[in-house]
């Protein structure tokens, strides 16, 4: 019998995506002896090379197989079969419901504690002065008018004896299960198979994501209905195959309450769903007659004279009207030009975009063919307002990029998008705001027309070819990251507390601890600085200019020459800034140029009035009381490190080292910050770096970056161990499999070579080897 068939012994298998064959020997039983073959295939290579792909089941006692008792490194007391991951996510699922659930309890409780004249602002057009919904006059006269279809006013009217107070709950509470439904309906349409735990887990992030997007903010205070029709259109689409008449009565009637959702019905017949299509003309046909009949006047204002609603509340070239008709308007154009050139935008995306949709519907991806569709209807409406592009958010769901490091871009994007305002979005700059202002519209469009999401039946689909930590990370992403990043750090600046009273406490306590330790230097380096014109000029330009600008230079040379470097940089600057804003909001602390009565003179912003419990218009631009600590000095120390480590001119090294020198005493002549804001700086920075160390090592970058220079050298590219392996400079050399994160090494059992993968077999040529990590 051959050594690896004795009893006990296993063979060795390969990883989970190597793509071939391994046996694993089990102890004999008579003269038999039971051997289990595995085959780990790369899922998708399976499918696209032919190969057959088996789940392995589990053996008890079998080192290196998925069915043994527990995992390796199970807590001694856990019972058999229960792996550490499965009770991990339970506790992750229920902290994401509870999530969930306190971000609903928020948003009922913001509406409702609004004053009445401000809260469900649109359903309040219907209120009459005794507290009841009204529709004996017209809907669309007056200042407060209606601004839904007349269907929706014949829907409405059964409720004319519903007090004011309780519809208002009533309506706010139905919104937020309405809210939960759409999204449980948007996790059960989610293509490819999937875990039920990881639908389960999908479901609470569907519902935090639409409880914290814009549209649907806006529904609640505005009291619309626009979550009913992309529910009721999303539930027709899913369903046409196996109820054709009551998917297609969905789709008419949520066409009947937005007018452009009629768009699926020619999504449904070009899926070969006709007879839904014909049944939600029909439908929308029907109510839309009724609401004719029974509101004849009202009718003909929203149809012909405001041409399906435009023109109805705010001015349609408002910034929250996202279509292609408000973006016309605030381009300028106006008159017969406009209209005439919307017309054939409009025509020009519709058909574009319903033959898109149509063709990811027929390829299995229905949820993302509804978000296609829905971004249509938003793009080619004639106003399309904030409570109406929830559809923008659903397209999240598409698969954009060949690599795993650009599937981030898009959802991450969309995300940003629908949750916060358009100015965090881009910097302050005149060029720049129309992208802020159209960025829900820009989305829309970049959906319906011009993205090439993946197929399920790509290679790509589940397994993207991978980005290694030596590959520059996405440029949109990072820029992406990079501006909300300093917008939440002005936001968090502006948002910490600001007292008076307790900065300057703080500030005297400051004082007193340098007195007492002997360092306290600022104030007669201030007062020799305000009486040199020239070095307090070129300080305030120092202390202003190269704040921003040399982390941003550095971070732009370290993303176009040092990827690995780069990723480490960007991380330890994020944590110390992290730190920092923790900072300013334990500790609020006056600056020495705004502390009264110690003679301190503020260099670039002249004497202060300190009478004056704003000091003039200087605190109304950010909270002068973020001193604690000085970020100028940390970022300039995180500038020094950086150049110090990987400068190749001693020169320029020489400068990085003065750098953190420089900026301390800039700070300290203009009265900007103390000594010890200085030290607090440092202290930041050296925490930021502690906890990057930490991430690359044992955060999930440690364990799928592979390589440990990550970890250990930081910024220290592998140039000589490169030169030594014939590799060029700064470029490291491949690491065998048994290295890679992947790379098919199970405890207590010998590596494979890395050139022929598992058991010897050499993988053949374009079978996805090299995705499957056999040598990265």
């Amino acid at each position: 019998m051959h050594p690896s068939c004795l009893p006990g012994a296993v063979g060795a298998r390969p990883g989970p995506r190597s793509g071939v064959l391994a046996v694993s020997c089990v102890r004999p039983v008579g003269d038999d002896v039971h051997i289990r073959v595995h085959a780990d295939v790369h899922r998708a290579g399976g499918a696209a090379d032919g190969r057959n792909t088996a789940e392995p089941g589990g053996i008890r006692g079998v080192v290196g197989t998925e069915g043994r008792d527990t995992a390796p490194g199970t807590p001694p007391g856990t019972p058999p079969g229960t792996q550490p991951w499965e009770s991990r996510g339970v506790v992750a699922l229920v902290a994401l419901w509870l999530l969930a659930l306190a971000l609903a309890a928020r948003q009922a409780a913001a509406v409702l504690r609004q004053p009445p004249g401000e809260r469900l602002v649109d359903l309040d057009a219907w209120i009459g002065e005794q507290g009841v919904l009204e529709v004996s006059g017209p809907l669309y006269e007056g200042d407060g008018a209606f601004t839904g279809t007349p269907f929706s006013g014949v829907v409405l009217g059964p409720l004319t004896d519903a007090a004011e107070q309780v519809l208002g709950v009533t309506w706010t509470f139905g919104t937020l299960l309405l809210v939960a439904a759409l999204g449980v309906v948007a996790v059960r349409a989610l293509p490819g198979p999937s875990t039920r735990l990881t639908r389960t887990a999908a479901a609470p992030v569907a519902i935090i994501l639409l409880v914290l997007s814009v549209p649907v903010r806006n529904t609640f205070h505005l009291g619309q209905t626009s979550i009913i029709p992309v529910l009721l259109a999303l539930c027709g689409l899913l369903y046409a195959a196996r109820l054709p008449r009551g998917a297609g009565a969905a789709v008419g009637l949520a066409a009947a309450l937005q007018p452009t959702v009629l768009l699926f019905a020619p999504l449904l017949w070009l899926t070969g769903r006709r007879r839904a299509a014909a049944v939600s003309v029909g439908v929308f046909g029907g109510c839309t007659a009724l609401a004719w009949a029974a509101l004849p006047s009202d009718s003909w204002t929203y149809w012909v004279h405001h041409v399906a609603g435009a023109g109805l509340g705010a001015p349609a070239d408002a910034t929250a009207n996202q279509s292609l008709h408000g973006l016309l308007l605030r381009l300028g154009l106006a008159g017969p030009v406009e209209i005439a050139l919307f017309v054939v935008l409009a025509g020009a995306v519709a058909v574009l975009g319903v033959r898109r949709a149509a063709r990811y519907a027929l390829d299995g991806q229905l949820l993302l063919a509804a978000a296609v569709t829905g971004c249509v209807a938003v793009a080619v409406s004639p106003t399309a307002w904030q409570h109406q592009q929830v559809w923008i958010l659903l397209a999240a769901v598409g698969r954009v990029g060949r690599r795993s490091g650009d599937r981030l871009v898009w959802p991450v994007f969309l995300v940003l998008v629908m949750t916060l305002d358009g100015t965090a979005l881009v910097p302050h700059i005149a060029v720049l705001t129309p992208l802020g202002e159209n960025a829900p519209l820009i989305a829309a469009l970049l959906a319906a027309c011009v993205l090439p999401f993946v197929s399920p039946r790509s290679p790509l689909w589940d397994a993207p070819e991978r980005s290694g930590p030596f590959s520059r990370p996405n440029l949109m992403l990072e820029l992406l990251l990079i501006r909300v990043g300093y917008w939440l750090y002005s936001l968090v600046r502006s948002l910490a507390p600001d007292g008076r009273d307790l900065a300057e406490s703080h500030g005297r306590r400051i004082l007193e601890i340098e007195d007492a330790l002997g360092i306290d230097v600022e104030h007669a380096l201030n007062h020799a600085v305000a009486r040199t014109p020239w070095l307090e000029s070129g300080m305030n330009a120092y202390y202003s200019g190269l704040h921003f600008l040399v982390p941003i230079v550095l971070l732009a040379w370290l993303y176009a020459r040092r990827p690995l470097a780069y990723r480490w940089a960007r991380t330890s600057l994020s944590f110390a800034t992290l730190l920092g804003l923790v900072g300013f909001w334990l500790y609020p602390l006056a600056p020495p140029r705004l502390m009264p009565g110690l003679g301190y003179i503020d260099t670039a912003h002249g004497p202060q009035d300190f009478d004056d419990p704003d000091f003039g218009v200087l605190t109304g631009i950010s909270n002068q009381y973020a001193a604690m600590p000085s970020l100028h000095v940390g970022w300039s120390l995180w500038c020094a490190v950086v150049v110090v480590r990987l400068a190749p001119n001693v020169w320029l090294r020489v400068l990085g080292a003065l750098h953190p020198l420089l900026t301390t005493v800039v700070v300290m002549g203009t009265a900007n910050h103390y000594l010890l804001d200085a030290v607090g700086g440092a202290v930041v920075v050296a925490a930021g770096v502690g906890l990057t160390l930490l991430w690359f090592r044992h955060g999930p970058a440690g364990r799928g970056a592979g390589p440990r220079e990550a970890a250990t050298e930081g910024v220290t590219e592998v140039v000589a161990g490169a030169r030594s392996r014939g590799g060029k400079p700064g470029v490291p050399a491949a690491r065998p499999a048994a290295d890679t994160a992947d790379g098919g090494a199970v405890p207590g059992v010998p590596a494979r070579n890395a050139a022929t993968g598992a058991g010897g077999a050499v993988p053949a040529e374009g079978d996805g080897s090299r995705r499957a990590g056999v040598a990265r």
